[in-house]
């Protein structure tokens, strides 16, 4: 109990981002007519505010901005007196269709990684014989449509079992089926989407082999996929059609036996921070995460790019609002261009739907005190740190180039992280402050923007952001470092644990 009283003593009832923000974040329950101190300054609640949400440090007037990170998150709906409850009663979105961005100024100091962030040490991984690391040692079942995936999922769940002992000892790390419903009765580039990111979870490092099992009469027939898997992965691939004559469990059984003695005799090395691959996401987000989980991220992303590794940053719509100082770091005007392109491009996707670009957060980021998108992506874009932009990618594309590639995918977990994996990263960094237990091809480390959750959910929850709020912020940062240098070098996530991980696809076409 004591400790408890201490903990609560040493942390700050509100926090304010920024010097210009008018709203701060409560980081506890704050009674109505209860005082505390914002930065120095001090207001009082009018109302009771829940843990996350804002309250007024300014009186704002209808239609004028509210400030938070520095930043218009919207504006206000309705009068708000200073020391009122700002959320979605009196603040609304200002983001509406296209922008018109101006041109390019030139890249900033930071977009040639020079950051001022320290280096990572180096891992162990699997060196690949392109040159690539991976930070598993994995065979993949991949069904080209959804008609087989069922059996691709059961033929690696017998196959785990089957070759427990060589499992337990690292011979190999393990062998998943990854089931989707797609790869028939898809037309044009939905149909091409498809059979990229497809393709591209082939290249991945991590599967070190690769059973493609088809049925044989979809729409996503076998050769065409392997034509689109980078020649450097084509030589991991076995591939098995259920419809050719034979019983096709047998067959697949013995594709994946071969692989794994095939695979057996690969072994861990050293290896260099530059060769991290590295996806950046969020999921069920809350106020807290743009103010522990995400910036702590942000300081491990500079890193990574001080060391020359790879960083890939997706969700789309998640940006909207926030893109300004993510694309000011471009390397180049034609990395600028690309990027302000596919940001628009991404809300006409919205708008032909008929539906705004603004319809998000989701509930449960409302719940937890998050109001707008703008509000959201402010937060979220924090992931990318201050790490240059060195590249745009197409979904089902892949990332190449030391930095930050941008990623088009949406910002649905599974769809994104799929997508992440499909740009070769290896390992996937999702910050939540609601929880999840679901993960991804490659490894998903779960990391809690509060400690509520961090001990609510262990099972679920890798690393405890919220240790940010009443400890040292280097000490935290370097221990955060270690953990995700230990999980690259072996070390399981939560949901590799639980065996939660899944693939999808995104469907944005008509289905015959």
């Amino acid at each position: 109990m004591n400790d408890q009283i201490t903990e609560q003593t040493r942390m700050p009832a509100v926090m304010r981002s920024h010097a210009d923000d008018t709203v701060v974040v409560a980081l506890r329950d704050i009674a109505a007519g209860e005082t505390v101190d914002a930065g120095g300054e001090r207001v009082t609640a009018a109302r009771p505010v829940r843990a996350g949400h804002k309250v007024a440090l300014r009186s704002h007037a209808p239609g004028d901005p509210v400030i938070r990170y520095g930043e218009p998150i919207g504006l206000a709906s309705a009068p708000i007196a200073v020391g009122d409850h700002v959320h979605s009663h009196n603040l609304k979105t200002a983001l509406s269709g296209e922008v018109a961005y101006g041109d390019f100024a030139g890249p900033l100091a930071d977009t040639q990684a020079k950051t001022g962030a320290s280096p990572l040490g180096s891992w162990r991984g699997y060196r690949r014989a392109d040159g690539r690391h991976a930070t598993r040692n994995e065979i993949w079942l991949i069904p080209t449509v959804g008609c087989v995936a069922p059996m691709c999922e059961m033929l690696a769940r017998g196959a785990e079992r089957r070759h427990a002992d060589a499992i337990a000892a690292g011979r190999i790390d393990g062998i998943v089926g990854f089931g989707h419903p797609h790869g028939c009765s898809q037309l044009g580039d939905d149909l091409s989407g498809t059979r990229a990111v497809l393709a591209a979870l082939c290249d991945n490092p991590n599967a070190g082999g690769v059973v493609l099992i088809g049925l044989g009469c979809e729409s996503n027939q076998l050769d065409q996929l392997i034509d689109h898997v980078p020649e450097r992965s084509r030589a991991k691939l076995r591939v098995m059609r259920a419809q050719d004559p034979g019983d096709e469990y047998a067959r697949a059984d013995a594709l994946i036996d071969a692989l794994v003695e095939e695979l057996s005799g690969a072994r861990r090395e050293d290896a260099p921070a530059s060769a991290l691959a590295v996806g950046l996401k969020c999921g069920g987000s809350d106020a807290l995460s743009g103010v522990t989980a995400n910036p702590l991220l942000g300081r491990f992303s500079d890193r990574v790019a001080a060391s020359g590794g790879r960083l890939v940053l997706t969700e789309i719509p998640e940006i909207f609002g926030a893109e300004t100082s993510l694309f000011a770091r471009s390397v180049s005007g034609e990395v600028h261009g690309k990027a302000t392109d596919l940001l628009n491009r991404f809300k006409r996707y919205f708008l032909a739907q008929g539906q705004p670009v603004s319809e998000n957060p989701s509930p449960g980021n409302i719940e937890g005190g998050i109001t707008t998108l703008e509000e959201k992506s402010l937060g979220a874009v924090q992931k990318g740190g201050r790490a240059p932009l060195a590249d745009v990618a197409d979904y089902g594309g892949t990332a190449e180039k030391p930095g930050i590639t941008l990623l088009e995918a949406p910002g649905n977990d599974a769809v994104s992280s799929t997508a992440l994996a499909a740009a070769g990263a290896t390992m996937i960094l999702f910050t939540t402050g609601r929880g999840t237990p679901l993960g991804f091809p490659v490894p998903t480390v779960k990391i809690a923007s509060n400690s509520a959750l961090a001990a609510g959910k262990a099972g679920w929850i890798d690393f405890d952001a919220g240790r940010i709020l009443s400890e040292p912020a280097g000490e935290v940062d370097e221990d955060f470092a270690r953990r995700l240098l230990a999980i690259a070098s072996g070390e399981k996530t939560a949901s590799e644990r639980t065996g939660q991980r899944v693939i999808s696809i995104w469907k944005r076409g008509v289905t015959l």
